[in-house]
């Protein structure tokens, strides 16, 4: 590793050159818990504490009741903890990958709210995401939503993105 800061990934080779302001006065590459960044990392990292403690609880005590809702809160706390960690580590890599992970995670919240709207016998419990988050404040269904719309806007320029359009 020559020049690289831990956490830039720049795609540059690891020869530590970057786009003008790319690295944080820290030197790190990592732009993702700047500004608004920090209150998501911190929404994401409260998410992913009450997701897991609630579906590890519920799976070893009462799984029988309600194995699909129990199951699909342990999804949930998996995704929340993964894009926790994808914004912390930063880089573009890591970028990528949370930006996928919060439109699955939207999908995820979507398609379980509408579940358990249309067939609520389904669900003898709720889950997470259940009518789109309504236990937590709808913030299931606004998390995502935010990430995403963070994650791209702090896309760090490509030499394609610098380059003027042809005339």
């Amino acid at each position: 590793m020559t020049g690289t800061a831990p956490g830039d990934d720049t795609g540059n080779g690891g020869s530590g050159t970057t786009t003008a302001g790319a690295k944080g006065p820290t030197g790190g590459g990592n732009r993702l818990v700047k500004g608004p960044g920090i209150l998501l990392v911190w929404l994401y990292g409260v998410m992913s504490v009450g997701a897991v403690s609630r579906s590890v609880y519920q799976i070893a005590t009462e799984f029988h009741r309600a194995p699909l809702a129990y199951s699909l809160s342990a999804v949930a706390a998996v995704v929340y903890a993964f894009i926790t960690y994808t914004l912390v580590r930063g880089g573009e890599t890591a970028r990528r990958a949370a930006l996928a992970c919060c439109a699955a995670e939207l999908a995820g919240v979507l398609a379980v709210g509408t579940w358990t709207l249309l067939d609520p016998g389904a669900f003898p419990d709720a889950t997470v995401w259940s009518k789109y988050g309504y236990g937590y404040v709808f913030i299931p269904v606004l998390l995502p939503v935010t990430g995403i719309l963070w994650l791209r806007r702090s896309r760090r320029p490509s030499a394609e993105d610098a380059r003027p359009a042809a005339v």
